[in-house]
């Protein structure tokens, strides 16, 4: 076979959608042929990642790979065009590692099998389409394709206000979704050329007012799905409601979606309102990073907090898409797959120890560390790393982005200090919050009714394979985070020089912004 050749991302797209497809057909009386059917399907997809990734990706290049174009509606220059590059790379292969997990997360789903893997599958393949397509009116589609599943596994096998946070997600990211197709339409009829491609969008010229206001209308699309303050609501009702594999989905992969697509289309595509609106970003950053520590800190709902704690480590993503370096920029990319392991982890491990204690409220819990020590231990493991402790990712990534915006000359010094000083504090709120929550479902004062009459098992064998899987690459890029920075370092160096060349063009034409100072000497060379 040649490599070279093969059409894989279409294949890794269109495999998990085909088996859905066949799932309704497969004879199945309690549910036990469906979940192996799919664990192997999705295995399948995944090595086909891996090997396309092994075998034809090449890291040193900043370009896409992997391509292909099929012509769609050739009036409209319409295409099935697809490809994948340092951004795009990463995401992928996290999609179909978190997704698989997820999958084998869903053993004990007996309402419904066959229609709750079929979601999964779909979901499987809408997801890496996500992250490969290179057609606006092909993104906004798949965009769209993965929002029904997550509001069916929501709405079905969700708890008891299932329908309040189903019907919640949908608004929130349906309503945003509208703001895309907008954009894109006015993306793709400006000009002389009619065009959904997003590499030859990328080649007009926009004004700089029509620059901010699609920027605008974008960032309101991706603002709920990473998801920003105040768009941010949304999550922790779903998080509130779903179920252990829905939580991988939702933190490892759904919150990505969003940091992708705002560098993909508002940082790639619009660089001159990314230059103007960069400041405000920094703002909202910090903002994610202190209130959701904060709010975290008040909850008393186990998922809850840890919904809460997510939307805290996505204000490091937004903040080093808007620092200006590249160092900046590889500790946004790098932070949104390490949250991705690290929130798959954690939440997995709410939905075991919901299985059994029957709650998720934390002042009847306590007590339950010397009846289940394996999930103790790895609760504990996970914590320490969403908390940045050095050797876990969280740790590189967080300081990546710290030492990116510090060292950036794209702002005046008094902005960075204020801004650094404010991120300080969440970070302090982090080990706070989570350790006082591991001391209260672990330590905490027993609760005798909890005790005794639960059957407190400990973990099994397929719960602690899938939480070991998870802390491989979690320790692994802590300890050793060229292993995953070298596969898109090439991309986030071209995007970093881009910007600071739009940056200083502008600071030379026009008065410096409100909130940063903005030097007028030439840019400096980005360091590798």
């Amino acid at each position: 076979m040649d490599f070279a050749t093969f059409p894989w991302l279409t294949t890794i797209i269109l495999l998990p959608i085909v088996a859905a497809l066949i799932l309704p057909i497969i004879p199945d009386k309690d549910g036990k042929t469906v979940r192996w059917y799919s664990l192997i399907v999705g295995l399948i997809d995944f090595a086909l990642i891996v090997t396309a990734f092994v075998t034809v990706y090449d890291p040193s290049s900043s370009g896409m790979q992997l391509v292909e174009s099929y012509s769609w509606v050739p009036a409209l220059d319409l295409k099935w065009s697809v490809g994948v590059d340092g951004l795009s790379m990463p995401l992928v292969l996290l999609t179909g590692f978190i997704t698989t997990l997820a999958t084998l997360a869903a053993w004990p789903v007996t309402l419904k099998p066959k229609l709750f893997y079929f979601l999964l599958l779909s979901m499987y393949g809408a997801q890496i389409a996500v992250f490969a397509v290179q057609d606006m009116l092909l993104f906004f589609l798949v965009w769209e394709l993965e929002l029904i599943p997550v509001y069916l596994l929501l709405s079905i096998w969700g708890g008891k206000r299932r329908l309040y946070a189903a019907t919640k997600f949908i608004l929130y990211t349906a309503g945003g979704s509208l703001f895309i197709l907008v954009a894109a339409l006015a993306m793709a009829f400006y000009g002389d050329t009619v065009t959904f491609d997003m590499q030859a969008l990328m080649a007009k010229e926009f004004p700089v007012r029509l620059q901010l206001w699609l920027y605008t209308a974008f960032l309101v699309a991706y603002a709920v799905k990473l998801p920003i303050f105040p768009l941010h609501t949304w999550l922790p009702d779903a998080h509130g409601e779903a179920t252990a594999p829905v939580h991988m989905l939702l933190a490892g992969i759904l919150l990505k979606m969003g940091g992708y697509a705002l560098i993909r289309m508002n940082v790639e595509m619009l660089p001159d309102a990314h230059a103007i609106v960069a400041p405000g970003l920094i703002l909202f950053g910090v903002i994610n990073i202190i209130y959701a520590a904060l709010t975290s800190f008040a909850q008393r709902n186990l998922k809850r907090k840890i919904a809460y704690s997510s939307i805290s480590h996505m204000g490091f993503v937004i903040i080093g898409i808007a620092s200006f370096t590249n160092l900046g920029m590889s500790g946004a990319v790098l932070q949104m797959v390490s949250h991705g392991l690290i929130g798959a982890s954690l939440f997995f491990l709410v939905g075991a120890t919901y299985d059994r204690t029957h709650t998720l409220v934390l002042p009847e819990m306590g007590g339950v560390g010397t009846k289940m020590p394996k999930i103790f231990a790895m609760f504990t493991a996970c914590s320490m790393a969403s908390l940045a402790l050095p050797g876990m990712s969280g740790f590189v990534a967080e300081l990546m982005v710290f030492v990116g915006f510090a060292n950036s000359d794209a702002y005046s010094f008094n902005f960075k200090l204020v801004m650094i000083l404010l991120m300080a504090v969440g970070v302090i709120l982090t080990p706070i919050y989570l350790l006082s929550m591991l001391r209260e479902i672990f330590f905490g004062p027993e609760n005798k009714d909890l005790i005794e009459h639960q059957a407190l098992i400990d973990a099994e064998p397929r719960e602690v394979f899938i939480v070991a899987c998870l802390l491989v690459p979690i320790v692994g890029f802590g300890l050793y985070p060229k292993l995953l920075t070298q596969v898109y370092d090439a991309k986030t160096i071209q995007i970093s020089e881009e910007l600071r060349t739009e940056l200083f063009a502008i600071a030379d034409s026009t008065p410096p912004l409100p909130i940063g100072t903005i030097p007028t000497t030439k840019a400096p060379t980005i360091a590798n």
